[in-house]
């Protein structure tokens, strides 16, 4: 497999191919990603990634059931390009049923309904959208690039597509303050409004080389502490109203692990947090509670 820079994919992607379609992110400005700092934005050609192709074919035969765009977002493709990208996967491995990519905001937007119906039919199957927030307070103070209703818009012509949409929001993003519980509420509302299939939950912890980082250095930025943690998102997990979603929470960030359909692990999950919160006992802190898949 040919890759420049370093390699990133979302979880559930670990068992995935992964065809570094860019290089690099065409956004790359928020304050808290230290991911594709050390490349330069390219879209690779056609030729180029038909030939990688045909190499995992060399490696793997006929076994790939699933296949990863990178790098940070594939979609920016010119819908023409992912759909021949597409139809070669489908054509060199037969038993492929699972493609994803990032989806950015921004150039999600820039894509026609019609655009996205497409790459649904050509077997786009899931997108991972990186939702933040949804408090336009704070998507402006991470230079997200887009507001609450824009983000909301992008998210939603993807279900409207028929593409499988996993929403990832950060717990801890709007710092401490009135602007937690603004950032858990809001986050909620977007989300029901969006309607993904299903969430991912991450808490924010700056990385060093970030924006984020030398602003919680400087005092500018207040990371919460594991019991405002605990409470934005309880108040998350109370606004949420999408009984069929599916939550997953295992992000190694985060401090209570929780995972299943929001309908069966909601009044567990909210009832072990009370219970943290009111005990401070910060031994019980990491004990996951983890629902049915």
């Amino acid at each position: 497999m040919r890759y420049q820079g370093n390699i990133y994919r979302p979880p559930p992607e670990h068992d995935a191919y992964i065809l570094q379609c860019t290089i690099g992110c065409s956004y790359n400005k928020c304050t808290y990603c230290a991911m594709y700092k050390d490349v330069r934005y390219q879209v690779r050609t056609i030729e180029a990634l038909k030939e990688d192709i045909q190499m995992a074919k060399s490696a793997y035969g006929s076994s790939v059931k699933k296949v990863f765009l990178s790098d940070g977002d594939a979609i920016s493709l010119p819908t023409e390009m992912l759909v021949e990208i597409l139809s070669e996967l489908y054509a060199v491995f037969p038993k492929l049923n699972h493609v994803s990519t990032y989806a950015g905001p921004q150039s999600t937007l820039s894509k026609t309904e019609e655009e996205l119906k497409q790459l649904k039919e050509a077997g786009l199957t899931m997108t991972y959208l990186g939702v933040e927030s949804g408090a336009d307070e704070v998507l402006s103070a991470v230079r997200k690039g887009v507001t609450a209703e824009e983000m909301l818009k992008a998210g939603s012509s993807i279900v409207q597509a028929g593409i499988k949409l996993v929403a990832m929001v950060m717990i801890g993003l709007g710092g401490s303050g009135q602007r937690s519980q603004l950032h858990a509420k809001k986050t909620a509302e977007l989300i029901n409004r969006m309607q993904p299939q299903l969430l991912g939950t991450l808490t924010t912890v700056p990385i060093e080389g970030t924006v984020l980082f030398n602003q919680q250095s400087k005092g500018d930025f207040k990371l919460l502490d594991p019991y405002q943690v605990l409470e934005e998102m309880k108040t998350l997990l109370e606004h949420l109203d999408l009984p069929d979603l599916y939550v997953d929470g295992t992000h190694a960030s985060n401090l209570l692990p929780i995972k299943g359909l929001l309908k069966e692990i909601k009044p567990s999950v909210l009832g072990s947090i009370n219970e943290y919160l009111l005990s401070k006992d910060e031994a019980l802190i990491g004990r996951a509670y983890i629902g049915r898949f």
